[in-house]
């Protein structure tokens, strides 16, 4: 589905990147660990692959076709969701509101049906009550779940999460990893998760870890 083909970002000169010739594939139907420590490069492949920067060598492509060729806007638009540490939800609406609006802008399939967007709230356990209230009266767990209910809205096949658990306590990162684990084998999506935690990244199934520039798979557990 989504490949880095000889992959390089660099800041000021080529002779100093963060990573060069990476080559890794992601599938749909699977989920992804990028592991490494802070300053590697983590957060930055992750917005390389959301379309939110573009490499400084190599290329990406989604079946076969480059995001250039895509275009980076309607990359954005279509095929890429993406959940941010501090959730980047519309702070002014209700989660109910979030999941719609979100629906209306990227046009997907179920744009406008509110029944849809209340029952995968209800999934991930935002109550009917919840569902109406402004997301800032809500906990950071209940947030960081409607961030996720927005991912499961839309039709984008490929999820992106920059640290989802980094301001979550245990119960709830459990209950996060979790869904997303729904989302990559039941919804059948790709879902690539960067984190510093190992507990998280080994409840993926597959890791890669960031060192030295170059992306290593990790066996499994």
């Amino acid at each position: 589905m989504l490949k880095t083909k000889d992959l390089g970002y660099w800041y000021q000169t080529a002779n100093e990147p963060l990573f060069k010739n990476v080559n890794l594939e992601f599938e749909t139907g699977q989920s992804y660990a990028i592991l490494g420590h802070s300053g590697t490069g983590k957060t930055t492949f992750l917005s390389l692959i959301a379309g939110l920067d573009q490499p400084k060598a190599g290329e990406i492509t989604l079946d076969d076709r480059s995001l250039k060729q895509i275009g980076l806007t309607a990359y954005r638009r279509h095929h890429v969701a993406i959940v941010f540490q501090a959730y980047n939800l519309f702070t002014y609406m209700s989660p109910l509101n979030n999941l719609m609006t979100a629906m209306a802008i990227t046009n997907a399939s179920h744009a406008g049906d509110t029944d849809y967007a209340r029952q995968i709230l209800r999934n991930l356990g935002i109550g009917e009550d919840q569902m109406t209230r402004n997301v800032q009266r809500l906990s950071g767990g209940q947030q960081q779940r409607v961030a996720i209910a927005r991912t499961m809205a839309c039709d984008a096949q490929l999820v992106v999460a920059d640290e989802p658990t980094g301001n979550l306590d245990e119960d709830n990162t459990r209950a996060v990893i979790a869904q997303f684990q729904k989302i990559a084998h039941d919804q059948h999506k790709c879902v690539i998760i960067v984190t510093h935690e190992p507990d998280v990244a080994a409840q993926c199934d597959h890791q890669f870890r960031l060192e030295n520039k170059q992306f290593k798979a990790l066996d499994p557990a």
